[in-house]
């Protein structure tokens, strides 16, 4: 249980098969070590895979992740993981980092028409940073006017929602169209992470 953030206490039942060493070389550790990522989690009801795998597999690529939120008070997890957030959200500079990561869980919604959420993905996009999206969170993207006439994937109740705004929903585990990666929901957490930094490497 390396590197995660201190008071973060995982429940018990998300231990198992949850720490996968990803599939990479050598070559991308040395290639992405020393990046930094950002990820915005809900102030309650984030989704706890959807968090805490991608964070370790870029933790063991040598990314360092920082953790936002709208509150620094410690949130829970939609299944029970209590992490307290090092950041508020607001206080996000895309430069300062690689790559922004929005992660869902049912209170992601909260970031869907904030417009400091918008200018953050708009931000980090328009400087060729990662920009990325899980669950239902690809809503944001989506109302930030990112994904119009990108090919997209989201959680299956959120489809009309990013087709709405013009993506082009594929229906796909994780999608990535340029610099911008989303992913369909908890199940594909760890390839999400795998995704990112694959990304980050190049």
């Amino acid at each position: 249980m390396r590197n995660f953030l201190p008071g973060l206490v995982i429940a018990p039942f998300l231990l198992s098969g949850l720490f996968i060493d990803p599939i990479m070389g050598d070559s991308v550790m040395q290639s992405i070590k020393g990046k930094k990522a950002v990820m915005i989690i809900a102030c309650n009801n984030f989704r706890d895979e959807e968090l805490l795998q991608p964070k370790e597999v870029l933790e063991k690529n040598g990314v360092t992740v920082t953790v936002a939120s709208s509150s620094l008070k410690e949130s829970t997890g939609m299944l029970g993981a209590k992490v307290k957030p090092e950041i508020l959200f607001t206080d996000i500079h895309a430069s300062d980092y690689d790559a922004v990561i929005f992660v869902g869980g049912s209170g992601a919604n909260e970031y869907w028409d904030n417009p400091i959420a918008h200018k953050i993905a708009n931000d980090a996009h328009t400087a060729k940073k990662i920009v990325g999206a899980i669950c239902i969170a690809p809503v944001t993207l989506a109302k930030a006017g990112l994904l119009k006439s990108k090919k997209a994937t989201t959680y299956s109740s959120t489809v009309k929602e990013i087709q709405s705004a013009g993506a082009n929903y594929t229906g796909a585990d994780v999608e990535r169209d340029g610099n911008i990666i989303t992913a369909s929901g908890p199940a594909a957490a760890q390839k999400f992470g795998e995704t990112i930094a694959k990304a980050l490497s190049q």
